[in-house]
């Protein structure tokens, strides 16, 4: 397991059991040439030290959160500053951060209501294949 000291760059918390979720790290991992994202299942005790109880609580596995300088930020704000980082043209979708944030969280929910029931859900936490490994701090 990678440590998960602050200096070490952001981290994204998904749910490790949803397939849009694991879905959309796959996406990030093929667009972050710099590897600079690391990832944690919200389910593990990784996301449970970063978050600590209350907050892992609040998140019940229906947010992504990135943690990154020392902040958390969840759901389309978290969403919208990892694409920021990304290769390619994805950067420019961080523009819509100036929606207001209840709006563009209502669609994030409306969406996140649904990911099971669209795209599936697994039985365990999906685990990163060996190569990636080193990315993935549970």
């Amino acid at each position: 397991m990678t440590s998960a000291a602050e200096g070490d760059g952001p981290i994204i918390l998904f749910d490790g059991m949803c397939n849009l979720c694991t879905g959309s790290v796959r996406f990030v991992i093929e667009r972050d040439s710099l590897k600079q994202f690391r990832f944690a299942s919200l389910q593990s005790p990784v996301a449970e030290k970063l978050l600590g109880p209350q907050e892992r609580d609040r998140d019940r596995l229906e947010s992504m959160v990135l943690v990154t300088g020392g902040r958390l930020y969840r759901k389309s704000t978290a969403a919208l500053l990892t694409v920021k980082r990304l290769d390619g043209l994805w950067p420019l979708l961080s523009v819509l951060i100036v929606i207001p944030r209840p709006l563009r969280d209502a669609v994030y929910d409306w969406i996140g209501n649904r990911r099971y029931r669209w795209f599936g859900k697994r039985d365990v936490c999906w685990r990163p294949t060996t190569d990636l490994a080193e990315r993935f701090l549970d």
